[in-house]
Order: structure tokens, then sequence, then C-alpha cells
């Protein structure tokens, strides 16, 4: 009962938001000290580089400081479609630092306009989150298939990006990350992919459709229990792998990866005259929101940075406590 103890003193009184629990049965080496210290962002940070859509501040170890952001906006024109995104990050009140990353950007491929978003929501650390962000969009894209079978081109590279997340376990760090992608070809084919509980939702003719899946524990018993892994649920706290982890799939966490899996969710979606726009957020977003009422809530907008700005702030208002990152993507005709 030591840690719930330690919750308590640190002001972190609501377990749902304590994304990884220390593994100190499973990996005797991992002490209670350890997981203390990178709460407080003491000696887990060791890259003090701030990227241009990554949230990093000197913030007070003290539980309930106020949240810094960060946020942005970009534009491309494609066969007479206009598409334009605004991202917005929040820190949340935990103690430990931001741990979410985005991107968002448009990239010209053998004549193809591409479209790459994504959502990085990192645990124990930002060390993966950070990777991803710099490396899996870039595995995508190196895939031969990739116009020709996308779906097998991102299930390739998926696998391949964790290996080599698992290669670096010394660097990166023993955390692990969920993803939430999308691509979008050309303006007219969007797709998704994702493991964990970040997500994707459509909206088409004002209704929520939620093009990811959130791998939850208690979605994916089954699979963990096939790999030899359990799930625990004890009262009050959400369901967790092994105990301690509160999604199925993930990239890294090389404690827990023989119960878990980097397999992704894929969906191939047409982008025609009834797609309006595109959310993708952490789960910071959709633990305090639904998808129909995140739809209603910003179907007004004009801008797409400021629909990503009201939306997270909108969540921070309902009490949302975890770091919230959520990128807007209209995909209207010109």
């Amino acid at each position: 009962m030591v840690f719930y103890d330690l919750l308590k003193f640190l002001s972190v009184l609501d377990l749902s938001q304590v994304r990884y629990w220390p593994p100190l049965l499973s990996n005797p080496s991992f002490t209670l000290a350890d997981r203390v210290f990178m709460d407080l962002g003491i000696g887990v940070d060791g890259d003090s580089n701030v990227t241009r859509i990554r949230v990093d501040g000197d913030f007070n170890a003290k539980a309930g400081f106020a949240s810094s952001s960060d946020t942005g906006k970009g534009k491309c024109k494609v066969s007479g479609r206009s598409i334009r995104h605004g991202y917005h990050l929040v820190k949340g009140k935990s103690s430990h630092p931001m741990e979410d990353y985005l991107v968002a950007e448009f990239k010209k491929v053998n004549h193809n306009e591409l479209g790459l978003f994504a959502v990085f929501d990192g645990h124990l650390g930002h060390s993966v989150a950070d990777y991803l962000r710099a490396h899996l969009f870039e595995n995508i894209l190196k895939e031969p298939e990739f116009f020709s079978d996308i779906e097998t081109a991102i299930r390739k590279a998926y696998d391949r990006t964790d290996n080599k997340i698992l290669e670096k376990t010394a660097e990166l760090g023993r955390g692990g990350s969920t993803a939430v992608t999308a691509i979008l070809i050309n303006g007219s084919r969007l797709v998704v992919a994702n493991v964990g509980d970040s997500r994707a939702v459509l909206s088409k003719n004002g209704v929520a459709i939620q093009l990811s899946v959130d791998h939850e524990p208690s979605m994916d018993r089954e699979m963990v229990e096939e790999k030899g892994g359990f799930v625990s649920n004890i009262p009050g706290d959400v369901p967790r792998v092994d105990g301690q982890l509160a999604v199925t799939r993930a990239f890294g966490d090389g404690s827990l990866k023989k119960h878990l899996s980097s397999e992704p969710h894929v969906v191939d979606e047409t982008v025609d005259d009834d797609t309006e726009f595109l959310i993708l957020a952490s789960d910071g977003l959709w633990k305090v929101m639904s998808n129909q009422e995140a739809v209603d809530f910003i179907k007004e907008a004009k801008d797409p940075q400021t629909a990503a700005k009201n939306l997270t702030e909108e969540a921070v208002a309902r009490k949302s406590k975890d770091d919230i990152s959520c990128i807007f993507v209209f995909a209207g005709l010109a």
C-alpha cells in the first residue's frame, strides 16, 4: 500500500490518471524510487531540446501546477480540395514532464501529396514518443509497398519501429507510447492506424465516426492471457496488463512486451463531399468527452487551430488531468 500512500502525498488522487504502475514484482531492478524520480522528472529527461511542436518546460515538481501549451497550424491545396490543419497541446496536472508529441505536416512523395498527422502519448517518460515523432512516418514511407499495399506497409513499419525501440531500451528507457497516425493521400483517401488509446474521429454530415480502436485491457484480455499475462481488476482503478499498464498495444514497454502487442488497427477511408473534418487526440481529451460531443463542440469552427485549442480547453474545463494533444484537420472543398 505504500504506492497509494505516496500518490496521496503527491496529491495524485485519481488513479485512473496513472498510466503505468511501477513493476516492482515483475522487475525487481525497477524500484519505487525509480518511479518517484520519473514522476518528478528527475534523472529521466536527458534531452533538453524543445521541438517546434513539443511542450517541454521547467515545471514545478509539485502536483497541480498550471498547464503550459503549444499551438500551430498549416494548409495545403490538393486537387481542388483545401486541406487545413491546426494543433494544440496542453500540459496536464500530473507531476511528470509533458509526454505527448505530435506530427502535423504535408509532404510530396512520388508526385503524391501526403498529409501526415499523428499523436503520440508517452508513458514512463517522453523518449519513446519523441522517437516515434522523429521516425515512424519516415519508416512507413520507406516501405516498398507504401503505394501498392499501404496497410501492409503500415503494419510492417509499426513492427520494425517497435523492434528498433526495444533495441534502444538502454538509450530510450523502459517506457512506451501509444500512437494514432493518419495519412491523407491526395486529399481523397485517409488511412488511419493506431495502437493504444489515442483516438481518431471523423465527422461526416455531423456524425462522429471513430476510425481507431481503444486497445484497453478489458477489450483485449484474451490476447494478453494467450501471451501468458493477466489483466488486473483492482477496485477504484482501471484494468491493467499485469497490474501495470492501462493499454494492451503500445510501442516500447520492454519489460511487458511479451504480454503486449504493437500490431496496429488499420482503416482505409474515402474522403468525399460528406467528409467535414478529422480529430486526432490523446486520451486526455476522450476521458472527459464522447466522440459526438467533440464533433458537436467544434462543428461550426472556421479556423482549425482555434478548433483544436477550444477542444483542449474544454477538456481542461471538464477537469481532465492528463496531458492533452489535439489535431484538427479540415478536409472541405475549396
